[in-house]
């Protein structure tokens, strides 16, 4: 298959990158392909379930020019030194509907920045990163998105003998904040500014006219990185692992690892079993965001070159923060007077987070039940009072909810219907991802197809797969996920 690849990557000095080819995977197979992402590069499903070989790195395309990418980054706040592309190697570039977009290997093989790695991907969490990609995506958050999965039954060693996958992952650019910090700590402030303009040439065209166009980059991505983070928040998504080297310089959800949707609801939760110390728990994700914007401007210092003027940039984190919480909020409890109510409407928020901290709330489904409530009586309450093991705890927050609602104008039905188009149904829960991984490592791949379907259709109700909706079961408090997931 011929594929039109470009790599406006490979334009950048040699420094920036190690060209190399991908390393062949034996007896490679198909797992899944995501039907909604190879339509987004103009392939259909059949062109795309038929590039098995070019997925996985055994055939690349004449034109193409393979490259690992260097970075650096801060790791769990600490300064980790030099990364880099170490089982990813960029593909190139495709025209999309939205734009260039980037295709990269993800587990095809060893590159110089392994660190001593094998540079493969192992089956379970190449799953987890295909699914949530996409599901994501269908869930209209800023995404990286993945196009194919392919497995091999070649032996891979994590802690214990696993299989090799690769995912072909697609984004804009795969520039992250650790691209910058790299050159920064570094003391090479030539290539600091080559990757600069080149990210805003590529991506922010309109800042090459502003002052101090390196502060206005700065201030743009500490507002993107700030409404990706209310979003994740109203969804409930956790990252766990928010290093600056996995924090997309264009505010995309990049690099799953041991993510997690929030079930019962746990401000403090930490979904990365690795992060003792909780700094990437659920709570703590707005304001690591911000931290990481710190530590890109540091490394944007030497261009901006005016500390007031970096400070102003990331003084627009907490307003952009704020201001898409606030109409994310309103949104999911089907609010739409918001001038009139902004206190109030605060402390009714504020409210609702202590009753479902308190009761421990499975997060999903009390926003998607609480759609049914009705404004004049209590007769739709049941399926969202039925969450809590007090319900009483429920009706005094719905009194205040119900008066709250009188001054909507729209109907129960109108407000229902707007409510389900912003609150999920369906979520990639742990166990739904643990059940696809244990069938595929029995051969049995249809459960990842039969998910991924579900999962691009996250807000209708779907009820011929209502059970891809209901609480966890037991067993599934015992899973865990660690950065080798």
């Amino acid at each position: 298959m011929h594929l039109p690849l470009d790599n406006s990557f490979a334009t950048l000095p040699p420094a920036f990158y190690t060209r190399l080819m991908p390393t062949p995977l034996p007896a490679p197979y198909l797992v899944a392909v995501s039907d909604d992402a190879a339509r987004l590069i103009g392939l259909s499903t059949e062109q795309a379930s038929a590039a098995l070989d070019i997925w996985v790195g055994n055939a690349v395309p004449a034109n193409a020019q393979p490259l690992a990418a260097v970075y650096s980054g801060h790791q769990f706040g600490v300064w980790a030194g030099q990364l880099g592309d170490g089982r990813a190697i960029l593909l190139g570039d495709i025209a999309s509907a939205a734009g260039p977009m980037e295709l990269q290997w993800k587990g095809a093989g060893p590159t110089p920045y392994s660190r001593m790695g094998d540079g493969r991907a192992v089956l379970r969490s190449s799953i987890r990163e295909f699914l949530c990609s996409e599901a994501m995506a269908a869930l209209g958050i800023p995404s990286s998105r993945a196009l194919a999965l392919a497995g091999s039954d070649q032996g891979v060693m994590r802690e214990t003998v696993e299989t090799a996958a690769v995912v072909v992952r697609m984004a804009p650019s795969f520039v992250r904040f650790g691209s910058f910090e790299h050159w920064y700590y570094r003391k090479q402030p030539a290539e600091l500014k080559i990757l600069a303009d080149y990210v805003i040439a590529r991506f922010y065209p309109a800042l090459q006219a502003q002052e101090n166009p390196y502060a206005a980059l700065l201030g743009e991505v500490s507002r993107s990185t700030a409404r990706l983070m209310a979003h994740w928040q109203c969804v409930g998504f956790m990252h766990g692992v928010m290093n600056t080297d996995n924090m997309s310089i264009l505010g995309l959800t990049l690099d799953y690892g041991p993510f997690g949707f929030m079930e019962s609801f746990d401000p403090e939760h930490i979904c990365n079993h690795t992060d003792q110390n909780g700094r990437y728990s659920y709570a703590n994700q707005p304001q690591i965001g911000h931290w990481n914007c710190y530590a890109l401007a540091q490394a944007l210092m030497p261009l901006i070159d005016d500390v007031p003027a970096a400070q102003l940039a990331l003084d627009s984190y907490q307003p952009a923060f704020a201001a898409q919480m606030d109409l994310l909020l309103h949104a999911k409890l089907g609010l739409t007077q918001l001038e009139q109510h902004g206190a109030a409407d605060r402390a009714l928020f504020d409210a609702m987070f202590a009753m479902m901290q308190t009761y421990g709330v499975d997060f999903t489904l009390f926003f998607r039940n609480l759609s049914q409530l009705r404004r004049a009586d209590s007769s739709g309450d049941r399926a969202v009072r039925d969450l809590f093991i007090d319900a009483t705890g429920f009706d005094g927050w719905a009194q205040q909810y119900r008066a709250r609602l009188q001054d909507e104008p729209a109907s129960d039905a109108e407000r229902q219907q707007a409510m389900n188009r912003v609150n999920p149904r369906y979520v990639l829960r742990n166990y739904l991802a643990q059940v696809a991984i244990e069938k595929a490592q029995n051969k049995d791949y249809s459960e990842i197809q039969r998910l991924l379907s579900v999962l691009r259709r996250p807000y209708d109700e779907q009820e011929e797969n209502a059970s891809y909706a209901a609480l966890p079961p037991d067993w599934a408090s015992h899973l865990e996920v660690s950065c080798s997931s």
